[in-house]
């Protein structure tokens, strides 16, 4: 069961990275590159594309936090 939650766990680290890096910082950011700047497209768009990309990072942060936890007493 502890192979299967690692991988998993790992699975999830890394889409977790790429959703952090998809979000716009005060530069831009990668998310300029998937039409989440406000460069040219509607700001309607935008914003819609960057709530949902919240939300997505949210359910990937707590299904890491929980797969952390999970591997955290498996191994206890």
């Amino acid at each position: 069961m502890t192979p299967i939650i690692l991988v998993l766990h790992i699975a999830v680290s890394l889409l977790l990275i790429f959703l952090v890096l998809l979000h716009a910082g005060r530069g831009g950011g990668l998310s300029d590159m998937f039409g989440g700047g406000s460069l040219g497209g509607s700001m309607a768009g935008a914003t819609a594309v960057e709530r949902n990309l919240d939300r997505i990072t949210v359910i990937t942060a707590v299904a890491f936090a929980f797969t952390t936890v999970l591997l955290g007493l498996r191994v206890a």
